[in-house]
């Protein structure tokens, strides 16, 4: 890695500390980078200790890693924010629900950008927001578990329920230090009744002083309907509590006419191809940007015919 670009990740470094009143020690807890490291970035120094008196270089792993963290673009970007209808509402939905402690639920289809805008609004506030995605073999366990990462809390508490008092201990926390906390879980169609009954519990305690905000595909209403059905423990009262919290986003405007203005992209052949192919900005993301990146590297033109070949599609 180049010196000036290491003096820029440096900088940029800087004004995201001040930008978000944040220590030197906060953002190496959330970074995963050594403290030392930092302290000695920001006073100019490019070693760090190696004992014995020895000092050595500060490897460029480490600037990559607070490049990431403060999203500072290494390379080239090929993919822009567009602010979609889908976008807009569900950064209206995360800003109220943090602002005033709402529960809300964000359903879209699969590639709608969801995940995208969540991750774009916890960037935006590193202090406040917390995410996590739910996986199809989670656990409550799991999940109380990744809820506990997320939010940087070191305790030996053992099992559920003090693991939660823990939790809940810690948002009270942030919400008297004049934080506005936000839960995020994202993937949210995954989630199994206890974890529903687990935010549930979670709700009750922290109403009003954090916010949670459930995201899934339609799938999670589907799954919570036959939940209901079946009248599962729990499931009526946490149903209760996200009934009007609810937002569905749009469908998918699959003439994706925003992000081809956006990108400048004009030729006929190649929107009506994608438009036909892609069925969501994320399968859109998937084809342009290894394309566009392919592209600017051999200095050849966007065509049908060089995104059949570099994706080696033969749809």
């Amino acid at each position: 890695m180049e010196t000036t670009l290491k003096n820029s990740i440096v900088s940029a470094l800087e004004a995201y500390l001040n930008e978000h009143t944040m220590s030197a020690n906060t953002f190496a807890t959330k970074s995963g980078v050594n403290a030392s490291i930092i302290s000695n970035l920001r006073s100019g120094k490019a070693t760090v200790s190696a004992g014995g008196g020895k000092e050595v270089e500060i490897a460029d792993k480490y600037y990559a890693q607070i490049a990431s963290a403060i999203n500072f673009k290494l390379t080239k970007e090929y993919w822009k924010v567009i602010e979609t209808r889908q976008t807009l509402l569900a950064l209206s939905t995360l800003q109220d629900a943090k602002e005033n402690g709402y529960t809300n639920v964000i359903i879209g289809e699969t590639g709608s950008g969801k995940t995208f805008t969540a991750d774009l609004f916890a960037r935006q506030y590193p202090h406040d927001v917390f995410s996590l995605k739910i996986a199809q073999t989670d656990t409550i366990t799991d999940v109380i578990d990744k809820i506990m990462d997320s939010l940087k809390i070191n305790s030996s508490a053992k099992g559920k329920s003090r693991k939660i008092h823990e939790i809940v201990k810690h948002l009270r926390k942030l919400k008297l230090e004049g934080h506005k906390p936000l839960i995020i879980f994202d993937e949210a169609e995954y989630m199994k009744q206890p974890c529903m009954c687990a935010i549930k519990a979670l709700f009750d305690e922290i109403n009003g002083e954090c916010g949670i905000i459930i995201i899934g595909t339609p799938q999670l209403l589907r799954n919570l309907d036959r939940l209901r059905k079946k009248d599962k423990d729990g499931i009526p009262q946490f149903y209760r509590r996200i009934k009007f919290g609810i937002r569905h986003l749009d469908s998918v405007d699959r003439s994706f006419k925003q992000f081809f203005n956006e990108l400048s992209i004009t030729d006929k052949e190649v929107i009506r191809f994608i438009s036909r192919e892609c069925e969501n900005y994320g399968e859109l993301h998937d084809v342009l940007v290894p394309v566009l990146r392919e592209l600017d590297r051999t200095g050849e033109d966007l065509t049908v015919a060089n995104i059949c070949k570099i994706l080696n599609y033969r749809g």
